[in-house]
């Protein structure tokens, strides 16, 4: 968290709830979430299952989720861009609220933590109580707990036949691969919404949705009923700033390594994010 917020001042960066981007809105939402479970688990004295829910947080919800996605926003795109200061916010007050979870059983380590923080504060972490900054999140910009829950398990599924994929040599990570996902009913609405942005969730470099008629007999059948893979390598030349394999690289003269969205976030204004 703090390494990505090395350029971050709260004073000026932080971007209003409205401009935050639904994921980083779901990501703030999991954190006051778990800071409830947590303090209600300190009040009644079960200290491992304060232990066992901040691991979880920090394992699965946060590292193998919301920081692997939100790597590419991070990098690639204008330092001051929305987006990114969007996802710098959210991480902002995960931090904050996360220093403290550990502060009793962690201490020198949250001490160590809120001395490299950004941001005014008090002179030690040991003088704070739980954070109380999160922001107020209204329907506007949050995609429901349900619908974030649906796409991490999808997720999940893909990355199985990514790994697999991967395993067999056809690829060497999965920014090499691009994925068809056959599905129907409310999941295929979901997935659709997000658009584009999907192959910034699963991390690949083209994702798209079809529906379950359009399924091929190659498509793997996966644990969930009614929902098929398709992975293929990528055709498409790399873009040696995001790593994404792109029909637009070279299109550029004076960037001819770049992809299309990597000359746009140097030269032009910005890619423009919506979900993810």
């Amino acid at each position: 968290l703090l390494s990505n917020l090395n350029d971050f001042d709260p004073k000026t960066d932080l971007v209003s709830v409205e401009q935050m981007l639904p994921l980083d809105c779901w990501a703030v939402e999991k954190t006051e979430q778990t800071q409830r479970q947590v303090l209600a688990d300190y009040e009644s004295y079960q200290f491992l299952q304060v232990d066992q829910k901040i691991h979880h947080f920090c394992s699965v919800d946060m590292g193998s989720f919301y920081l692997d996605v939100i790597k590419d926003r991070q990098y690639t795109l204008p330092a001051n861009s929305v987006a990114r200061r969007s996802s710098q916010t959210a991480m902002y007050h995960i931090a904050e609220a996360l220093v403290r979870w550990i502060m009793p059983i962690l201490s020198y380590t949250a001490e160590e933590i809120w001395l490299a923080m950004p941001g005014e504060r008090e002179e030690s972490v040991f003088l704070t109580t739980a954070y109380e900054g999160f922001p107020t999140l209204t329907d506007n910009n949050v995609m429901d707990a349900v619908f974030w829950q649906d796409v991490i398990d999808v997720r999940e599924i893909v990355s199985k036949e990514l790994e697999r994929v991967r395993v067999e040599g056809a690829i060497g990570s999965a920014l090499d691969a691009d994925v068809t996902i056959y599905c129907d009913g409310n999941l295929y609405e979901k997935l659709t919404q997000l658009g584009d942005e999907l192959r910034f969730i699963l991390i690949t470099s083209y994702a798209q949705v079809k529906p379950l008629s359009e399924k091929p007999s190659e498509a793997k059948a996966t644990d969930k009923d009614k929902l098929f893979v398709s992975v293929c390598v990528s055709e498409h030349e790399k873009c040696v700033r995001c790593w994404h394999h792109r029909h637009d690289v070279g299109q550029s003269e004076e960037h001819p390594e770049l992809c299309g969205r990597c000359v746009e976030n140097i030269d032009g204004s910005g890619e423009v994010r919506l979900y993810a």
